[in-house]
């Protein structure tokens, strides 16, 4: 299975825009918050830009060729995590955010 490539942190200002990328897969990607590390992550986008129900709407998604990106919109306090990006390859990458 291939490794998936993210940068290992990102820094934003609240109300600021934030795009992680994640590249490496030609399959679906996912996108996992987690607050908490030994938490289990929460799902916030799955099959490139689908966003479940409770999610916030400045959280989206979108994949062009083998690049995934999730973007917030408007990053608030309580967005700083560890976010993972997943492919449907089984691989994982981790990015935090602060």
């Amino acid at each position: 299975q291939a490794a998936l490539n993210q940068p290992s942190s990102v820094s934003k200002n609240v109300g600021e825009n934030v795009q992680i990328t994640c590249s490496g897969s030609s399959y679906s990607y996912g996108w996992y918050q987690q607050k908490v590390p030994g938490t289990a992550p929460v799902t916030v986008i799955y099959w490139n830009d689908k966003r479940p129900s409770g999610i916030p709407t400045r959280f989206s998604g979108s994949k062009s060729g083998s690049t995934g990106t999730l973007t917030i919109t408007g990053v608030q306090p309580e967005d700083e995590a560890v976010y993972f990006c997943g492919g449907w390859d089984s691989s994982s990458a981790a990015a935090t955010l602060t």
